[in-house]
C-alpha cells in the first residue's frame, strides 16, 4: 500500500517504473559481487524530465538500494525530491558531465571489480585474447587517472576521450559503460567485466593467443545473430532479476 501512495501521489508510473529497474539493477549487481562497499554508481535519466536522473543514496549498500530510496537529482546535482540521503560528489560528478552531453547516455554505469580494476591498470588495457574482449575491439576508450573524479573540469577531458564510444576503461580505476537503456548497460558491463576476467586467468598462465583483426571483424558482424527478441540486454537482465527476487523482492518497495 505504502509503495502505491508513493508512486501515485509523488511521481508519474514512468518515474516509478525507472525506479524499480534502477533499484533491481543495484541488487544485481550486489548478487553478481560488483559492489564496492557503498561506491560506485548506476545512474538513469528520468523518463519525459529534462536533465534530471537517479542515483543511489550515498551510505547505503547496492543490496539495500529500494526504488523509493533512490536520490533524485539534477543535472547539477540538486536534489530534486525530499530524500535524506545525500549523494556522493564522486558519483554526481563522474555522471552528470555524461547525462548533460550525451541524448543517448540513457543510463551510465560505474564500478570498480577486481578484474575492471586490473585490466584498467595495465599496459595495454583490453586485449583481444577472448570471445567477449573480441566484442570490444575498437569499441573501447580509454582515459587517465587524475585522482578522485569530484572536480568538474575533468570532465571536458572525460567526454573527449570517450568520443564516439559507450564504453571506457578508466585508468587505473575501473569499468565506465553507458547505455541507450538500461539494459543494454548491463549486457556491456557484464560482457566487459567477463572480458576483464578471463584476460586476468589467462595473462596469469602464460603467453595468450590473439585474435586477429580479420576474426574480430567477422565477430562484431555477427553478434546481432545471435541476440533474441526484446533488445539489447533484456532477456539478460530480466533473467538476473528473476534470479534477485528469489533472494529479496524489497528492491521493488
Amino acid at each position: 500500500m505504502a509503495t502505491a501512495v508513493l508512486r501515485n501521489s509523488q511521481m508519474s508510473e514512468s518515474e516509478w517504473k525507472a525506479r524499480q529497474e534502477l533499484a533491481a539493477c543495484y541488487r544485481v549487481f550486489a548478487m553478481l559481487g560488483w559492489d564496492e562497499m557503498i561506491y560506485n554508481h548506476i545512474t538513469v535519466k528520468v523518463p519525459d524530465e529534462e536533465d534530471a536522473f537517479l542515483i543511489n543514496p550515498f551510505g547505503l549498500h547496492f543490496s539495500e538500494v529500494k526504488a523509493s530510496n533512490l536520490v533524485k537529482i539534477d543535472i547539477d546535482g540538486n536534489k530534486l525530491d525530499d530524500n535524506p540521503y545525500p549523494v556522493n560528489l564522486a558519483g554526481f560528478v563522474q555522471h552528470s558531465v555524461f547525462h548533460r552531453n550525451l541524448p543517448d547516455a540513457h543510463c551510465i554505469m560505474h564500478t570498480h571489480t577486481t578484474a575492471g580494476m586490473a585490466v584498467s591498470s595495465l599496459e595495454g588495457g583490453l586485449q583481444p585474447v577472448n570471445f567477449y574482449a573480441a566484442n570490444f575491439v575498437g569499441q573501447i576508450a580509454y582515459h587517465d587517472f587524475e585522482g578522485v573524479t569530484v572536480r568538474s573540469e575533468e570532465g571536458e577531458r572525460l567526454i573527449a576521450h570517450l568520443g564516439d564510444k559507450r564504453a571506457m576503461l578508466l585508468k587505473n580505476h575501473g569499468i565506465l559503460v553507458m547505455g541507450r537503456t538500461l539494459p543494454e548497460a548491463f549486457i556491456k558491463h557484464w560482457s566487459l567485466q567477463r572480458a576483464c576476467e578471463i584476460q586476468m586467468a589467462t595473462l596469469s598462465m602464460g603467453k595468450p593467443l590473439t585474435i586477429s583483426p580479420e576474426v574480430v571483424a567477422v565477430h562484431q558482424r555477427d553478434l546481432s545473430k545471435v541476440q533474441i527478441p526484446g533488445g539489447a540486454g533484456r532477456a539478460d537482465f530480466d533473467a538476473m532479476v528473476r534470479r534477485v527476487d528469489k533472494i529479496d523482492p524489497s528492491w521493488r518497495e
